[in-house]
């Protein structure tokens, strides 16, 4: 029903996104008519969105809110080199949010603060030209300086670099290169860029995403269990595939 009356039409092309950013009115609305049109669903999630963690962990982390750094982050094989920052809530960034996409609860992130550089190569310099700096001074030449106190924080290694030996400077690298977080959720859809999962692609015709056992009912956009990275490719889905649609329909 529209208003008071109803409409009969011989096409209809569903537009209306996923559950993403629901202050500005974006609801499960595509899915329940599919749902009644007994098209199938793979399960929905937010994505591109920043990652949470449990309050110990939040609370040293939250000091370094507004710190950003380049940094490599990766959840299994799949890796983004790209910014990282760090919020009050947690952790933030192209790099975060592209590897929110590919992260599931319980599982860790790893994160490479020196990208294409070998901490120990770099710790190992540091110890030859200046002995008796400590630790944190020598990271803060490549980091934010909170950042670079952290992480010696975290390596809880005290004196002077020159007295490291080579067993402590590669578990120090180790933390640089290989620093393993444990998120333990997201900001939700309050603030993920976009909705993972949808519409099952196998239920609707590749290349007018009409609905196969449907004639005359397309789906397109976010509503479809298609999810890009970040730069504009689920803008240009959502474009393609209204435009697919709207040949047709």
């Amino acid at each position: 029903m529209v208003g008071d009356g109803r409409v009969t039409t011989t096409s209809l092309v569903v537009a209306t996104g996923g559950k993403s950013i629901p202050k500005m009115g974006a609801t499960g609305f595509a899915y329940d008519v599919a749902r009644q049109f007994g098209l199938k669903l793979t399960d929905t999630r937010p994505a591109l969105v920043p990652l949470t963690f449990e309050p110990g962990a939040l609370e040293k982390l939250t000091p370094l809110a507004g710190v950003s750094t380049n940094a490599v982050v990766s959840r299994g094989k799949t890796r983004f080199e790209e910014a990282l920052l760090f919020t009050h809530r947690g952790l933030s960034g192209p790099a975060i949010l592209q590897i929110s996409s590919y992260w599931r609860e319980g599982d860790p992130i790893t994160v490479d603060l020196l990208p294409g550089e070998d901490a120990l190569d770099f710790f190992r310099a540091a110890r030859q030209s200046a002995p008796k700096q400590h630790l944190q001074t020598a990271l803060a030449e490549r980091l934010p300086k909170r950042l670079a106190q952290l992480v010696g924080d975290n390596i809880n290694q005290p004196g002077m670099i020159g007295d490291f030996s080579d067993k402590k400077l590669t578990a120090a690298a180790d933390a640089v290169n290989r620093w393993t977080l444990k998120p333990v959720g997201s900001e939700g859809y309050r603030t993920a860029e976009v909705t993972l999962g949808g519409i099952d692609t196998a239920d609707l015709d590749a290349k007018t995403l009409m609905a196969r056992t449907v004639p005359g009912l397309f789906f397109v956009g976010e509503a479809v269990d298609v999810t890009g990275w970040l730069g504009g490719y689920n803008f240009q889905w959502a474009w393609a595939s209204g435009y697919a649609a709207g040949q047709v329909a």
